[in-house]
């Protein structure tokens, strides 16, 4: 008799950009034998940043990230997101770690799992399944920066008004967020994310 195959565990996590007020967040359903490494993607795509910052995860006390010697980061002591897959560091429900992306602005998240569940036998996974408010503006200056910029484009006598809805393309609306747009851009997402740049 053949071994029965065991049901894959899907980590259902929110994910809640630290100090936005109105908190800024998504919940996200990621396989749990993915790797950090596919996590920091994840995160990259239902959040709508571009990844073009360096980035680190902190769970239990211990940095994971994408370690650049070249750049002069290898003193950070930060452990390869690559090689460590969600179910080993993941005890279970109500667990909460953080993820930090550009370290001058501190986009500062906190991820939740909010349940462990059996995997669906015909979804696919990564998928964002909700999602509130905009993405802030890559280098508006963190969370703090991104009041201010609000300020601007959302008073037109703002002495900063002009140019800082020319430096964003000429529109933002804070409340806009896609989903279908999000989960698009989940299913790009190679197996493998060590080669990849979105």
């Amino acid at each position: 008799m053949a071994p029965r195959k065991q049901t894959q565990s899907i980590y259902q996590l929110k994910i809640t950009l630290r100090g936005s007020r109105p908190p800024i967040w998504r919940r996200v359903q990621v396989r749990s034998d993915v790797t950090l490494g596919h996590l920091h993607w994840v995160i990259q795509h239902a959040m709508g940043w571009m990844s073009s910052h360096l980035h680190a995860f902190t769970i239990n006390g211990v940095d994971y990230g994408a370690p650049m010697a070249d750049m002069g980061f290898d003193e950070m002591e930060m452990r390869d997101q690559e090689s460590v897959k969600l179910s080993k560091v993941i005890p279970g429900e109500t667990f909460k770690f953080s993820y930090t992306y550009d370290f001058g602005d501190s986009w500062d998240h906190d991820i939740l799992v909010e349940k462990v569940l059996a995997a669906e036998p015909d979804a696919s996974y990564p998928v964002c399944i909700k999602a509130k408010r905009a993405c802030p503006p890559e280098d508006c200056g963190g969370v703090w920066g991104y009041r201010d910029f609000l300020d601007a484009i959302q008073s037109a006598d703002h002495p900063e008004h002009e140019e800082m809805l020319e430096w964003v393309g000429g529109y933002f609306d804070p409340e806009e967020v896609d989903l279908a747009e999000i989960n698009q851009l989940l299913k790009t997402i190679p197996s493998n994310t060590a080669k990849f740049e979105g």
